[in-house]
């Protein structure tokens, strides 16, 4: 990245799983994306290892705390975690951790919306978010929020997002597209109602393939279970599983331009 600062300030910046076996996870991965995985021997990150892809930074692995679920989580890059965790509150949100240092690497802070869902904060220092793409990187964040109405307020306060809904068919909740300067970056919807009432609501994660269907197939074949089987969408393809230590994660693929 040229300027990583300009490139994720109030964008997706960085995602990593909170897991209860970092090792099992990290085999997982590596062998579905061909990432390359480090525990930090460093004791002041807690076990917390580092993925890598081609070489670039592209996603962190960390031990999961107490009762926390077992999940991906969604990082925004900011100039000033302290002063994003106030508009936080001011926008009718909630600071659950709040800045504090990552040895020299930079700052986070953890937060939740009006719906309840979790999204993190990062601000860099020696670690600038994500260094890679393309196929086994990050592809796109999607809010699923009970209460989508209440959530879209809030993001649109704090990150200065933009909004653009897609109807979806008939039965189906329209699909909302955040934006910041125009440029789609992540999405949002209502929770299907078929969802257990006991799952909150959660930002869902999705990494890029060059074949869905392969994909999803290599994964149920490393311990995945299926939650969504390989499907189309207006943009392209996608699927949703749960990996084996119980972490949903998506697979997207764009058409190529």
């Amino acid at each position: 990245m040229t300027d990583v600062a300009a490139t994720t300030r109030n964008r997706p910046a960085w995602i990593d799983l909170a897991s209860p076996d970092v090792a099992a996870s990290g085999e997982f991965y590596s062998k579905l994306f061909g990432w390359q995985v480090a525990v930090s021997p460093d004791p002041q990150y807690g076990g917390y290892a580092m993925a890598t892809l081609d070489g670039g930074d592209v996603a962190g692995i960390g031990p999961k705390m107490g009762n926390a679920p077992t999940a991906w989580s969604v990082y925004v890059g900011t100039d000033d975690a302290v002063a994003l965790g106030n508009a936080v509150q001011r926008a009718g949100g909630t600071v659950v951790m709040p800045a504090f240092d990552v040895g020299e690497q930079g700052r986070m802070a953890v937060f939740q919306d009006p719906s309840g869902a979790f999204i993190s904060a990062w601000e860099r220092k020696a670690m600038g978010g994500f260094a890679s793409s393309g196929a086994g990187a990050f592809g796109w964040a999607e809010l699923n929020a009970r209460g989508l109405d209440r959530a879209v307020p809030f993001y649109q306060a704090v990150f200065g997002w933009t909004t653009r809904t897609s109807e979806m068919g008939e039965g189906v909740p329209p699909y909302t597209e955040f934006l910041l300067d125009g440029e789609s970056i992540a999405g949002g919807q209502e929770m299907n109602p078929m969802v257990p009432a006991e799952v909150p609501s959660y930002w869902q994660v999705y990494f890029m393939v060059r074949d869905v269907d392969a994909a999803y197939e290599k994964a149920i074949g490393l311990g995945a279970h299926e939650m969504l089987a390989p499907m189309d969408f207006p943009g392209g393809r996608f699927a949703i599983l749960g990996d084996p230590q119980g972490a949903s994660f998506g697979l997207l693929i764009l058409p190529t331009p």
